[in-house]
């Protein structure tokens, strides 16, 4: 634990040193209001959220990340310069930390965990871990690369790369410190991994837009972006707001880094690899361009969530010259457009319907006395989406945990429809929490009858008997659904 040593790296085993520092405090000018936390909370598995405990440190983490964007929000041309020491504050380290921790990360090719990190002490490891950013010694290892299926489309793949803890850390803290400086640059069209900012914000803008009749939609997303986006381009968005050359080395140290992959080392010229902390916030720093020129070059308005775009138009022939000047802007910046999801749909009532965040949009008439004269945008759980939740549910309910007790399953069950029903219950979507609920309840009672070596029907015996179906939670009287011009959360 004290040191690193990894095998397939060029020039055999490779041990990297560390040593002792104590805390040292580095303050900005300005610190001295409190600040809103641009990291509430660090999301865990199976959607269960950690909160970061509030102490002085965290404290002023907050505040040093207010005071950065304080003062890029008021000189749109200040470039910073001194930023290195904000990454190794003692501070900024452990907010770092925490945010790595309560991910619960896999190892990467050193085969580091979290629990390694506790057992050899957080205080002594992060110390370490600062005297190597200070004196200018810590080295990137290569990110593990692992393929992993795509939600609801289990025949493709996707490359996800997973960094060592140490690097975690070290991106977790970088981001901690120049994502308030780029944050004052983005603009409202852009939603994902961004600080109060949701998916349900950029849901409720096409809503808004749809309702004041923009109703033909430009659909496309970025292909490969996370592993396309050029270096040489990023960094040089980068430097029109750093210029503290300690930071820029660390970030192409990040870039370059690499992946390993079957023993081998490859490293590209492209590609933030997705699966690091700091990955979706260079993500935005390079799109931010084609938000920009969008403003000048764009048709209609444009929806961003990270690579996903939608332009909202009101005629065809507008969506038709957005979808060509998302094309231009893109080649402009070393990127596509993938072909595959790219088309135009018209909003109307009886048409086809789009997909976005997850759900499925499409316009429809109302079907009660009161909204019938009415036709509006709803949204429901896409077909992916509902079978992805089918698909958890048989996970959790496999015959291979048939020695699990009934008490654990029902647990993990709750545990999965109330993460997932959090998210899509803003929306109009209870014929489909009915199905899933549906579905549920029916593959408890088959394991439970499976489990008792009984028939299908014992399962629903058991469950129509116990009085609150093992605590299986029901998913009735939770939907919100939305309304143009009002705030999501309040719905109708």
């Amino acid at each position: 634990m004290v040191s690193r040593e990894v095998d397939g790296l060029p020039g055999g085993r490779r041990r990297r040193p560390y040593y002792r520092l104590s805390p040292r405090d580095n303050r900005t000018r300005g610190e001295g209001r409190a600040a809103a936390s641009f990291t509430r909370h660090a999301q865990g598995k199976a959607g269960e959220c950690h909160i970061v405990a509030r102490t002085t440190k965290q404290d002023q983490v907050r505040e040093l990340q207010r005071t950065l964007y304080r003062a890029a929000k008021a000189d749109p041309k200040r470039r910073f310069h001194a930023l290195h020491d904000k990454v190794y504050r003692s501070d900024v380290l452990e907010r770092a930390w925490e945010l790595v921790r309560a991910n619960h990360g896999a190892a990467g090719i050193d085969r580091q965990t979290i629990a390694d990190v506790e057992e050899y002490g957080i205080a002594k490891f992060l110390d370490e871990l600062a005297a190597d950013l200070r004196n200018g010694s810590y080295r990137m290892l290569p990110a593990r690369r692992v393929f992993i299926p795509k939600p609801g489309r289990p025949d493709e793949q996707r490359p996800l790369s997973i960094p060592a803890v140490c690097d975690r850390v070290v991106q977790a803290a970088t981001k901690i410190v120049i994502e308030p400086i780029f944050e004052a640059d983005m603009l409202e069209c852009s939603f994902g991994f961004r600080p109060k900012r949701s998916a349900h914000d950029a849901l409720q803008v096409l809503l808004d837009e749809s309702w004041r009749g923009a109703r033909w939609i430009a659909e496309s997303d970025v292909a490969d972006c996370f592993e396309a986006i050029p270096h040489s381009g990023l960094m040089t968005a980068i430097e029109e707001r750093i210029t503290d050359r300690r930071v820029l080395k660390l970030l192409r140290a990040m870039l370059r880094a690499g992946v390993m992959q079957d023993g081998a080392i490859r490293r590209s010229i492209s590609g933030t690899p997705q699966g690091g902390v700091i990955s979706p916030c260079l993500c935005n720093v390079y799109l931010t361009r084609l938000d920009r020129q969008w403003e000048t070059r764009g048709q209609g308005k444009l929806l961003r969530y990270a690579d996903d775009l939608l332009a909202i138009c009101h005629t065809r022939q507008d969506a038709e010259n957005a979808l060509e000047a998302l094309t231009v802007i893109l080649a402009e910046m070393g990127l596509e457009l993938k072909q595959a999801k790219t088309r135009i749909v018209q909003l109307r009532e009886g048409g086809e319907g789009v997909d976005f965040l997850g759900f499925h949009h499409r316009y429809v008439r109302g079907n009660t006395p009161r909204s019938r004269h009415l036709a509006f945008l709803v949204r429901w759980p896409s077909r992916q989406a509902m079978g992805h939740a089918r698909q958890r549910i048989r996970e959790i309910t496999d015959r291979s945990r048939l020695k699990v007790p009934v008490e654990v399953i029902v647990r993990d069950l709750n545990r999965f429809l109330h993460g997932w029903a959090g998210y899509f219950r803003y929306g109009n979507s209870a014929q489909f929490f009915n199905k899933i609920m549906l579905h549920a309840y029916r593959r408890l009672a088959g394991f439970i009858a499976k489990r008792h070596k009984q028939r299908k029907r014992y399962g629903f015996w058991v469950l129509a008997h116990t009085p609150d179906r093992f605590g299986l939670i029901s998913l009735n009287g939770t939907i919100i659904a939305p309304r143009p011009n009002r705030p999501w959360r309040q719905g109708s």
